[in-house]
């Protein structure tokens, strides 16, 4: 008698494969998670080293914008990347605003180049500024 998969002897069986779908469903779900942020880091970009750098508190990565700036010493000039697409100064005013409009608790994350003077780092936190955010982080490592 009894009911729902047992061996008759009333121990009820562990059922394996709904744990694994949920496993699944989690695996996949973090790894898109985890490639979404990747895509916004700039790999070419070597981050100053500050001794007193912390890591990042959990806040949500959902609501700020990395802004990675990369300096062409062949140039001289700065490449601004506001999260992983290249945009000139008007668009990327243009996009922050939007994103803190729609969101007033909006972030960004400056990640400058170390060989970056500071000057164009005060030009791009200028642009941070026109367009509302108040809310500016940089992203520096604190070892080698």
């Amino acid at each position: 008698m009894g009911g729902g998969g047992g061996g008759g002897d009333g121990e009820p069986e562990f059922q394996i494969a709904p744990m694994i779908d949920v496993l699944l469903v989690l695996l996949i779900f973090f790894m898109s998670i985890t490639s979404a942020q990747v895509l916004r880091i700039d790999k070419d970009i070597k981050l100053p080293i500050a001794a007193d750098a912390k890591k990042k508190e959990g806040k949500n990565t959902m609501f700020e914008a990395a802004l990675n700036v990369r300096w062409l010493a062949s140039k001289q000039e700065s490449k601004i990347k506001l999260d992983d697409r290249e945009l000139g100064n008007e668009e990327i005013i243009e996009q922050l605003t939007q994103r803190k409009n729609n969101n007033p608790t909006y972030r960004v994350i400056i990640r400058g180049d170390r060989d970056v003077p500071a000057v164009e780092i005060q030009k791009v936190m200028a642009l941070i500024a026109q367009s509302g955010i108040d809310d500016i982080s940089f992203s520096a490592l604190n070892k080698d």
